[in-house]
């Protein structure tokens, strides 16, 4: 008999995957295209759901394998939502990067009072649409028509089950994902959903790991899916990645934190206290699976470790290059990215001696040099968030990294020697975090997922800990 497929949609906001992964977890198929905005009816940068669609469909009905796919889901990146009409979409998904008030400051400043304050959303106050709220609210007030066409709410993952299955549902890792919508703590949409009439428009609350139907006829036949499909409800794409970490029945015993990595760092510390959040340091919670306040700390990671790499190799750095900048006293402070994390608003510089070095640093620092204090910086700033997500907990800590810093060894080792009481532990798998975390949630509390996760085995460096302490004054 031939393995049935799981057929993964993984959407992010630069690039679109469709995956077919067997009852093992290996990965038999896989196609990606590049994923961007294109301009509305109403002229507002939208997401391009028809030209997914029509990918997905041209893919899947070329592929032989197609036939063999028993389930299907859909993980999408977050702050997005779509408005269903009678019979098609209501108005055209809003790209969260457009600013929709930017050119209204009387409705911008109308949309900033009526909002939820930071201790009821634990959802801090984003630039352009990064609030899904901000987008409702656009289109409410400057689109009224279209407004008044839309009969339900979904988010974006969710849009992709019903387009599958022709069921509408809402779920909460989406709905919880700093919106402005959802209130973690209690479980509910905010008052700002609700006053303005938006929390009644959501479908249905459903769990991510759902079967919310089989395909329709229709896509069926169109998409070559065979007419038993299976269609879970779908996820939010960071909650994808923890939710394999997770146990189906209850709360994590030890303090675990998701490092999932790349042009962000983001570290997701489910059962962590939400009283250490803070909002100016680009703190919040996001929602994970189990409808769970999930305390979440992130800095733009992958792009200052670029900045710090200076054109070096990333892997060029090694434990020598490490001790050369301790006994030299180089350091490099944050922040060397224009956006979020918790660093927002210093001008990043590297120090040797307490004294600033010129750009560009590759006139002072070898390349090994240079990629040893980028994996350094990196290492030091996820410690730090470590220690604030944690802030006293005393519990046995595991971090899980993911993602492009996995691959680097010399990051793993100093986040080990920089958090000698914890566990850290690097993801080995070959297929990303979220593809895997959504194959996951279709075998939720059936079979446990792979994990291919090894440790990461301490090393000493002599003169660390007073390096890291000097860094931590520059914070001050």
């Amino acid at each position: 008999m031939i393995d049935a497929l799981t057929l993964v949609i993984d959407i992010g906001k630069s690039h679109a995957k469709l995956l077919m992964v067997d009852e093992r977890g290996h990965v038999v198929e896989r196609h990606g295209r590049d994923n961007a905005s294109v301009i509305s009816p109403l002229g507002y940068p939208a997401l391009d759901v028809y030209g997914l669609e029509d990918w997905m469909r041209t893919t899947l009905r070329a592929s032989s394998n197609t036939a063999r796919c028993s389930h299907a889901i859909a993980s999408t990146h977050g702050a997005a939502l779509v408005a269903l009409g009678d019979e098609s979409l209501a108005w055209a998904p809003v790209d969260y990067e457009f600013d929709g008030l930017a050119q209204y400051p009387l409705l911008a400043r109308a949309f900033d009072a009526a909002a939820d304050g930071f201790t009821q959303t634990l959802s801090p106050d984003l630039p352009a649409g990064l609030n899904a709220a901000r987008q409702l609210f656009y289109v409410q007030n400057l689109h009224t028509d279209a407004w008044r066409r839309t009969r339900c709410l979904l988010p974006y993952a969710q849009y992709w089950a019903w387009r599958l299955c022709g069921q509408a549902a809402s779920e909460v890792s989406s709905l919880g994902c700093h919106t402005h919508l959802w209130r973690p703590q209690g479980g509910d949409f905010s008052a700002l959903a609700q006053a303005k009439g938006w929390a009644a428009l959501f479908a249905p609350l459903r769990s991510a790991w759902e079967v919310l139907g089989t395909v329709s006829p229709d896509i069926a036949m169109a998409w070559g899916l065979p007419a038993d499909c299976q269609v879970h409800v779908g996820v939010h794409d960071s909650n994808a990645c923890l939710a394999r970490y997770l146990d189906a029945s209850a709360a994590a015993s030890s303090a675990l934190t998701v490092v999932s990595s790349g042009t962000w760092t983001v570290l997701m510390a489910p059962g962590a206290p939400t009283a250490s959040l803070q909002a100016e340091r680009d703190m919040l919670a996001n929602v994970d699976v189990l409808g769970r306040a999930t305390p979440t700390a992130r800095f733009m990671g992958g792009r200052e470790f670029a900045a710090l790499l200076d054109g070096a190799v990333p892997d060029a750095g090694t434990l020598v290059d490490v001790q050369a900048l301790v006994d030299s006293a180089t350091l490099a402070t944050p922040s060397f990215a224009e956006h979020g994390g918790p660093f927002m608003g210093r001008q990043g510089q590297v120090l040797r001696g307490g004294q600033a070095l010129p750009r560009p640093w590759s006139a002072a620092l070898p390349p090994g040099q240079r990629a040893a204090l980028a994996a350094l910086y990196c290492a030091q700033t996820t410690a730090w968030l470590v220690d604030r997500l944690w802030e006293r907990v005393q519990r046995p800590r595991t971090l899980v990294v993911e993602g492009p810093l996995a691959q680097n060894p010399l990051y793993l080792t100093l986040l080990q020697a920089l958090l000698p009481d914890s566990q850290c532990l690097v993801s080995h798998d070959d297929l990303e975090g979220t593809a895997r975390g959504a194959w996951a949630l279709c075998r939720w509390g059936v079979s446990a997922p792979t994990y291919h996760l090894k440790p990461v085995a301490p090393v000493t460096i002599p003169g660390l800990e007073k390096y890291h302490a000097a860094w931590l004054h520059t914070l001050a």
